[in-house]
């Protein structure tokens, strides 16, 4: 039985292909989760009430995704002591380095676990949150176990058909 789940919040709903890749990871580890645009700038009301209730709505890690300024993972980690993971999304003139740089630039103690800019990002917050549930899961951590082995024989597979 999964304990847990985990909230997918982004800035804009422009953002949702690239964050899918995280809800894509999370469902073929069987973990549950829920997405939703919440904008630290926008709608700040609405972003203070998601991460203040997310522990009682039964969420165990949040991923927050948001380009430019990216102020949406650390308005989060502000009003919850649940783990935030912040995936920086590029769009603006810079690329997403703006927002690798505001995600992870947290003050001392209020922590947001900060992954690579874009997809790939989005796919290992989802990893990431994943071996953090495992922490409680052990059968989640074989799950995990079995995805590293088959990347590896991937890796592996690949190399051997190389002349």
């Amino acid at each position: 039985m999964m304990k847990g789940k985990v909230l997918i919040l982004m800035g804009s709903a422009s953002d949702a292909e690239t964050m899918r890749a995280a809800e894509e990871v999370l469902s073929g580890y069987g973990i549950p989760c829920e997405m939703t645009v919440a904008s630290a700038h926008r709608s700040p009301g609405r972003t203070q009430s998601l991460a203040r209730n997310a522990e009682k709505e039964g969420f165990s890690v949040i991923i927050a995704g948001a380009g430019a300024a990216a102020h949406l993972a650390g308005c989060v980690a502000a009003e919850t002591v649940l783990p935030v993971i912040g995936v920086p999304l590029s769009g603006s003139a810079l690329g997403g380095i703006d927002a690798l740089l505001s995600t992870v630039q947290m003050p001392a103690g209020v922590p947001v676990a900060t992954v690579a800019v874009g997809k790939a990002g989005a796919q290992n917050a989802a990893h990431l949150a994943a071996q953090i549930l495992s922490l409680s899961t052990p059968k989640l951590r074989e799950k995990i176990r079995a995805v590293r082995k088959a990347m590896a024989g991937a890796v592996e597979e690949a190399a051997k058909r190389l002349p």
